[in-house]
């Protein structure tokens, strides 16, 4: 029933920070219609927008037990679709038609576990093909920890897309990834374990043994250009637009 509803500019509210039920709050007596709803945008949120990933993220954490509040931030992400029906993966976009990715982190953004979300992206022909928004599985020491880690799951999913790719001869043997940190850039593509780093898992230094065979080449851009951000939190309505159409999300 909002199909003719107040349209949202964003899927949620910039900047929020969703909680589970807490003292006070109402849970829904019947959390039925809360999971049917979550899981139908979830079908949209990986078929095809991925603008919705990140919420889809966050309010499915609480399939168990929402609130009141939790349905209302999911009619939210509904009063945005009705708003932006037209929208849809454009492909054949301006530039080289290569695939490239984009690897970012939100450090410490769930507000509940202090867990850390990783987000990537994946694009072909100007419009994303693999992406995607998730709480990652420990909890980082420090935001390059927590870059690195969303490095690692990226780099995973270029081998496996490059392997795709090459059955198709659509990619060279390299796939490119962009990410907005320093720190983590320099841990993939510098071999030397330091006092500040060494406590990091061993199996995100796949990212390292990747770099030097040839197979994936990390590359520094600026937060401002990080399209993978919008997969992490909640942004505003200007970042959030820009980082839309950099997916390939038009109409």
């Amino acid at each position: 029933q909002l199909a003719d509803a107040k349209p949202r500019s964003t899927p949620l509210p910039p900047g929020s920070k969703v909680l589970p039920a807490g003292d006070g709050e109402t849970e829904l007596v019947d959390s039925t219609e809360y999971r049917t709803l979550i899981g139908e945008l979830n079908y949209l949120a990986t078929s095809t927008r991925p603008d919705i990933a990140q919420a889809m993220s966050v309010l499915a954490r609480f399939m168990g037990k929402p609130s009141k509040t939790h349905m209302g931030l999911a009619l939210g992400v509904l009063r945005y679709l009705a708003g932006t029906k037209e929208l849809g993966l454009r492909f054949g976009g301006a530039g080289e038609f290569k695939l490239e990715g984009y690897s970012d982190s939100d450090w410490a953004g769930d507000p509940a576990t202090r867990r850390s979300t990783t987000g990537y992206v994946f694009l072909l022909g100007g419009a994303a093909i693999s992406w995607n928004s998730q709480l990652q599985r420990t909890v980082a020491a420090s935001s390059v920890e927590a870059e690195y880690q969303a490095t690692a799951a990226a780099v995973r999913e270029a081998l496996w897309l490059r392997k795709l790719a090459g059955d198709f001869d659509l990619c060279s043997d390299t796939i490119g990834i962009w990410m907005d940190s320093q720190g983590a850039l320099s841990l993939g593509n510098n071999p030397i374990t330091s006092v500040r780093s060494k406590h990091i898992d061993v199996q995100h230094h796949l990212v390292r043994e990747r770099v030097a065979r040839g197979e994936v080449v990390l590359s520094y851009c600026s937060t401002e250009d990080m399209v993978a951000d919008i997969l992490t939190k909640a942004l505003g309505e200007i970042k959030f637009k820009k980082f839309r159409n950099g997916m390939g999300v038009m109409e």
